[in-house]
């Protein structure tokens, strides 16, 4: 297959990339060349920005694809520029969308892809809905060949799933000098996180599937673990016992929203992912790495060369003014 992969070296996308490569696949990726990429000498290379419609346009003059996948669209917009650059380019579109497109409370777990989608806090989610709809009414429309995938909260070896803290050493850094590690809520809402090669297990196996065309996805683990179990497997991937903090989402909010946002719009409720869908158009797709393995890979990773454990000084001290903040207010109170 000759595939278009739109990103291709980010979170997600680079275990994509690599899975793509390995299964001898013809892969193109057009992005600008910002992420260092290590399949650099083997994918085709289309260096570009996708947001520059004319520029996108000279790139994929000479192409066509038996399938593109969007990694980086998040508003309408992004996709109606790529209705119109991939209508009579491709057989099948893929949507990468978001499993915080369902409504904050769910009415049943797990979650299925028919369950309704509704996230009016956070305009992210909300946005990757108006994606979906848009890709849905060309479906009807015109056939446009689209398949929307939902990955929930995904990570890998260099990108650490703290909900507070940022995505990079920061976290595991503050475990390891025994500070205290901010936990939203009571830490027992339960949640599901899913590692960047096993997500890629069951992309790569939908390219090209004329069965996934106008279908939606879950591609997610099916372990679930309370954010306090999610954060003592950090400690024990760190070796060392991590220190947690109790804080409501509401009030880290105040202080972060960028942060809180996320928090109150999707990582404040239990979540748990119905992936029978997957499992009967890839029968072979199992998300096999647990949360346990994945950390211990990420934290080896991370000690193994002293240039990737940067900590994130900004952070940190926000980190350590709510912290001060909500103990304050405790003691006030």
């Amino acid at each position: 297959m000759k595939v278009l992969f739109i990103g291709g070296s980010g979170n997600i996308s680079t275990a994509c990339s690599m899975l793509a490569l390995e299964q001898g696949i013809d892969l193109y990726l057009l992005n600008r060349g910002v992420s260092p990429m290590p399949f650099g000498g083997i994918a085709k290379m289309l260096r570009g920005d996708i947001r520059d419609k004319s520029q996108a346009a000279r790139l994929l003059s000479n192409h066509e694809f038996d399938a593109v996948v969007n990694f980086v669209a998040f508003v309408p917009e992004h996709i109606e520029n790529d209705i119109e650059l991939f209508r009579h380019r491709t057989h099948q579109y893929i949507f990468i969308s978001s499993a915080a497109v369902y409504q904050r409370v769910p009415l049943h777990l797990p979650i299925t892809e028919e369950s309704p989608r509704s996230n009016p806090i956070w305009q992210y989610a909300s946005d990757k809905i108006a994606c979906e709809d848009r890709l849905y009414r060309a479906y009807d429309s015109e056939g446009f060949p689209v398949t929307i995938v939902r990955p929930s909260h995904t990570y890998s070896k260099s990108w650490v799933p703290a909900a507070v803290g940022g995505h990079d050493y920061t976290v595991i850094d503050r475990i390891k000098h025994g500070k205290l590690i901010i936990v939203h809520g009571d830490g027992q809402s339960r949640w599901v996180l899913t590692h960047s090669s096993d997500f890629a297990k069951g992309l790569i196996r939908i390219l090209g599937k004329p069965s996934a065309i106008g279908e939606s996805y879950h591609i997610t683990s099916d372990e679930i673990l309370t954010w306090n179990q999610i954060y003592e497997t950090m400690g024990q991937a760190a070796g060392v016992q991590p220190n947690l903090i109790h804080i409501p989402s509401e009030f880290i909010n105040r202080f972060d929203a960028r942060t809180g946002v996320g928090l109150l719009g999707e990582k404040d409720f239990s979540a748990a992912f119905d992936n029978s869908k997957i499992k009967r158009t890839v029968p072979e797709f199992r998300a096999s790495i647990t949360f346990a393995a994945g950390m211990h890979a990420s934290v080896e990773w991370f000690e193994a060369d002293e240039d990737r454990r940067g900590v994130n000084e900004e952070r940190n001290q926000m980190m350590d003014r709510i912290i001060e903040e909500y103990q304050s207010a405790r003691t006030a109170g």
